[in-house]
């Protein structure tokens, strides 16, 4: 039971880590543009983004794939960057219904690309044998996911108080959290070791 406490909070530091807030800033810009009445659909998409974060380690521990750092750390506040640009097109529209195969598509690649940014830094933790690193993914994956609800719920609750006590329409949030966000990442684009070379 130790042990999974170890993987667990290792997932939940991940994610909760104040220096490393690129995750963060992913689910922000994943969440904002639902409500409470979406928990279903939000859920879901942490969950895929989960998958394919952990499915990103599983190669990456196993050594199926391997992927210079530099081009993971420019590629992941690309999927943040993308991700605040798809709420600008569709912020105020009634449904979503219509692109949701898209959406939990690209979550499920961009959590891929977020995992990568991840592997290395968590094979130096993980030693043993194959067939003893698959335990401690599935316990730091639950970590990743308890994290990720936590920061889901709190971006849920400040939507609510913003649009019920401030008043602002939903529209107007999901813009203002939005550019809030590409202000935010466009420095980390810039500042990529990529350009560098």
């Amino acid at each position: 039971m130790s042990d999974f406490w170890i993987y667990f909070q290792i997932g939940l530091k991940h994610v909760l880590d104040i220096h490393a807030y690129d995750h963060v800033m992913f689910l922000m810009a994943l969440t904002i543009p639902y409500a409470f009445k979406d928990w279903k659909r939000i859920l879901l998409l942490v969950t895929i983004f989960t998958v394919g974060h952990t499915l990103a380690l599983l190669l990456s521990v196993y050594g199926i794939v391997t992927i210079k750092v530099n081009i993971v750390e420019f590629l992941i506040p690309i999927t943040i960057l993308i991700t605040a640009f798809f709420n600008f097109f569709t912020a105020g529209k009634s449904s979503k219904t219509e692109s949701i195969n898209l959406v939990f598509f690209i979550t499920l690649f961009f959590g891929i690309i977020h995992g990568l940014g991840f592997s290395n830094y968590f094979k130096t933790i993980l030693g043993g044998s194959p067939s003893s690193k698959l335990l401690p993914l599935g316990e730091f994956a639950l970590g990743i996911e308890a994290a990720q609800i936590i920061v889901v719920f709190v971006v849920l609750i400040i939507s609510y108080i913003v649009q019920t006590v401030f008043r602002f329409s939903k529209r107007d949030w999901t813009l203002a959290m939005s550019a809030f966000i590409i202000g935010v990442v466009i420095p980390m684009v810039i500042e990529s070791e990529i350009w560098s070379r």
